[in-house]
């Protein structure tokens, strides 16, 4: 608790630090009190946990004096502030807000020539994803929404192949917010392209689209300036957009700015799980839009997970949890409906399996490190296999062949935490394992300095000169080049080696992840870490995310009364986007 106590001290002291800057000249010439230091502050702390705008009434917003602007009279007066139909926003949030609203509305009012789908009456079965060919067939802004194992990919791969055909010369883009996002697309798209019901649609063009980030789509640089914008607009006919419930306000503003006019865009996500990281909920937002009600489908049933399957069980759980129940009731009927707590244990991955899920909770108040050792423990149970195949690539005469091994072995299994420090974050659960790991091959190899045979890593930021992206991951292997040996990091989404020297100091250890690091992922066994210091950050939104990244294997290690709070807590991001889309394309 120590470290969040003192993340929240540093954010309480930029507010403040801000709000006084900000009531001074040369933004404001006129006296400034006490209540417009606390509206000045409310709005940056709204910002700051992802709202674009908080409530506030016309008297309350002229307490800023000249600080604020009516939002009618902005083309007029720029002011820090702007006041909107009861919304004060920070400037560059409504301005955002305006723009997306102006975006959608060309989209929803483009035509485009529609798409006779006569010829592929039995392309798709399910009603759902027949209307999302449909809808797509013949207007410009489309959403397809849907839970895990809905058939989005599977349906966005029937839709490229129609579009395909009957558009000769077809310029189609894919992209992701991350690039891990963006690989699990194209494995998912190539898997699906390979059906044998599509193989007199399929050409090698579409086998050969590379899905990227969306930052690269953009060519956004370190000076996050687009090269494509509304001036110079993206030179694609088809642009898709995976994990579109990531997008936050001001990439989803970029993106639509740069979609050319005749063009098709295609948003695909799922709703439920985590907003974006920054500022916005775009896709929660649209979703709840009456007038883009022919603009989007809802995926809804699903094949990953079946019925009576425990991970899909208790992802309708969490969605349709509501706080009317006290704790005790809440937590029996999960373990009469899902599953009842018990023991985490080790679990033999089967590649065909039915679904698991293991709940133990924590004891309250673990403050030794002797009494977390067994939950260090019972974490690395799930890496054994990871273990065993480093033992065989390390003692193997041409080790380079069990590379595809290594980084599938590691793929089946990830911790995910709910915070970055104390006993169960980020920090503290990478150096365990990393322990244990060392420990379990001391005979084979030895760490030097940070890097050791089977470390993975993740990027932490957009590098353009490596040619890596924020959310990357990365395996450390030996490798000889010119005779000399040296660490290498195999970046399997990009398909790329990177001498761990050139690799920047930043670059973090990858056995666990953050939960917002680990959407767009897929694991077979998911472990989720969610201690007593996590309770004040956790929601449905955010367990649902975790579980959701499990094929298989779910196993849950929480303390008790912050997994009823996960359980119940729903998190809803204020914005005026609703309201501004209305607006538009009621005018």
């Amino acid at each position: 608790m120590e470290n969040k106590q003192y993340k929240d001290d540093q954010s309480a002291e930029w507010i403040s630090t801000w709000s006084r800057f900000i009531r001074q000249q040369p933004f404001s010439y006129a006296p400034q009190d006490e209540n417009s230091s606390d509206i000045i502050q409310q709005v940056l702390e709204a910002v700051q946990q992802g709202d674009s705008c908080i409530s506030a009434t016309q008297q309350q917003a002229d307490t800023l004096h000249d600080l604020v602007v009516l939002a009618e009279n902005v083309e007029q007066n720029i002011a820090p502030f702007v006041f909107d139909q009861q919304h004060l926003y920070l400037y560059r949030y409504w301005a955002m807000e305006q723009s997306l609203a102006q975006q959608v509305l060309r989209l929803k009012q483009q035509t485009i020539p529609a798409v006779d789908l006569a010829a592929y009456p039995d392309l798709l079965t399910d009603e759902y994803q027949v209307q999302a060919l449909q809808m797509v067939a013949k207007q410009a802004l489309n959403i397809i929404t849907g839970g895990p194992g809905t058939g989005k990919t599977y349906t966005l791969a029937r839709i490229i192949a129609v579009l395909n055909q009957a558009m000769p010369n077809i310029r189609i883009a894919m992209a992701a917010p991350t690039g891990k996002a963006a690989q699990r697309m194209k494995e998912a798209l190539q898997n699906s392209l390979n059906d044998e019901k599509l193989q007199d649609l399929v050409t090698d063009e579409l086998k050969q689209l590379n899905p990227i980030t969306i930052h690269r789509l953009l060519g956004l640089g370190n000076s996050y300036q687009p090269r494509f914008h509304a001036q110079q607009p993206l030179p694609y006919d088809v642009i898709v957009v995976d994990e579109a419930s990531m997008l936050d306000l001001s990439l989803a503003n970029m993106l639509l700015s740069a979609l050319p006019d005749q063009a098709r865009l295609i948003l695909l996500g799922d709703a439920d799980q985590l907003a974006a990281v920054d500022v916005g909920a775009v896709l929660a937002d649209l979703q709840n839009v009456p007038v883009l009600a022919e603009n989007r489908v809802h995926l809804v049933n699903s094949r990953r997970f079946k019925a009576g399957a425990l991970i899909g069980q208790m992802a309708k759980f969490i969605q349709e949890q509501e706080s009317r129940l006290n704790a005790a009731a809440l937590l029996e009927q999960f373990a009469k409906q899902v599953v009842a707590p018990g023991e985490i244990r080790a679990v033999s991955l089967q590649a065909e399996m039915a679904d698991q899920i293991q709940l133990e909770y924590l004891p309250a108040h673990l403050s030794r490190q002797f009494d977390r050792t067994a939950y260090y423990d019972k974490l690395m149970l799930g890496y054994q296999p990871y273990i065993e195949v480093l033992k065989s690539y390390l003692t193997a005469d041409e080790p380079e062949l069990w590379v595809a091994q290594v980084v599938k072995t590691f793929d089946d299994y990830r911790i995910l935490a709910a915070i970055r420090h104390g006993a169960f974050g980020l920090g503290q659960l990478n150096q365990q394992i990393e322990q244990r790991l060392l420990e379990a091959l001391s005979l084979l190899m030895s760490k030097q300095g940070d890097w050791y045979v089977g470390r993975p890593v993740m990027m932490t930021y957009n590098d353009y000169q490596l040619g890596l992206s924020n959310g990357d991951i990365g395996i450390c292997f030996k490798r000889s080049r010119d005779g000399q040996s040296q660490f290498e990091v195999y970046f399997p989404s990009l398909e790329k080696w990177v001498p761990a020297t050139r690799l920047p100091k930043s670059i973090e250890t990858a056995f666990v992840l953050t939960i917002h690091k680990s959407q767009g992922s897929e694991f077979t066994h998911t472990a989720v870490v969610l201690d007593e210091a996590a309770k004040n950050l956790l929601s449905k939104e955010l367990l649902y995310t975790a579980i959701t990244r499990a094929k298989k294997v779910v196993s849950v290690l929480a303390d008790q009364e912050t997994f009823v709070q996960a359980l119940t807590i729903k998190t809803i991001r204020k914005s005026g986007v609703l309201d501004k889309i209305n607006n538009s394309l009621n005018c």
